[in-house]
């Protein structure tokens, strides 16, 4: 563990419940795991109870999943992770994604469909010939409880023959937050897939 996660190292905690998302600095580091004061209060976190872990180092974001051994107020335990694995930094997860949004500029409105999502950005489908220039407000709905909102920046546009543009495209002002949620949110989804390819 003290390869992976050092005293003052910044870590992200997800619990099951996305909005009960946390972080923290490392403060001791031990053979068993980790000790770790948190900036809010461990509203959503439990004993025992397995959690995402996200930290950006050296090598991209080191991801891994484990539980709480303690909670003291706002200082808790955490145990060594199985396993653990590197994120690169500019590779994120991408994952099939079809859902119907909006794409917002003042009072212009364009109706889209996503193809894909990572935490980097996503591909849509849309009829209208979009301005690139132009930066747009996106709300993304992950599930009925999660909502992702942040400003899409268009990169790159394919019109095809039946006249439909494909469009890619980055997100830009995503909140640490809202970024590990996408990442969490795109591995897991990858890992079901992976899952049930298998089965």
């Amino acid at each position: 563990m003290r390869e992976l996660i050092k005293e003052n190292q910044l870590v992200t905690i997800v619990p099951q419940d996305f909005k009960k998302t946390n972080k923290g600095k490392v403060l001791e580091v031990s053979m068993d795991g980790f000790r770790m004061e948190l900036k809010y209060k461990p509203e959503g976190l439990m004993v025992n109870h397995i959690c995402d872990f996200y930290s950006f180092t050296d090598n991209g974001y080191l991801y891994f999943e484990s539980y709480i051994q303690n909670i003291e107020n706002n200082v808790i335990s955490i145990a060594n992770p199985v396993k653990h694995r590197f994120l690169q930094r500019r590779k994120f997860t991408r994952i099939k994604f079809l859902e119907d949004l909006e794409l917002k500029y003042n009072d212009i409105t364009h109706k889209a469909r996503t193809l894909d999502l990572s935490a980097g950005g996503m591909k849509i489908k849309t009829a209208d010939n979009i301005d690139m220039e132009k930066n747009y407000d996106v709300s993304i709905k992950l599930s009925d409880e999660q909502e992702i909102k942040c400003k899409y920046q268009l990169i790159r546009t394919e019109k095809s023959d039946s006249g439909l543009y494909t469009i890619s495209g980055r997100f830009i002002s995503l909140s640490n937050i809202d970024k590990m949620t996408l990442v969490q949110f795109c591995m897991k989804k990858d890992m079901e897939n992976l899952t049930k390819k298998g089965e």
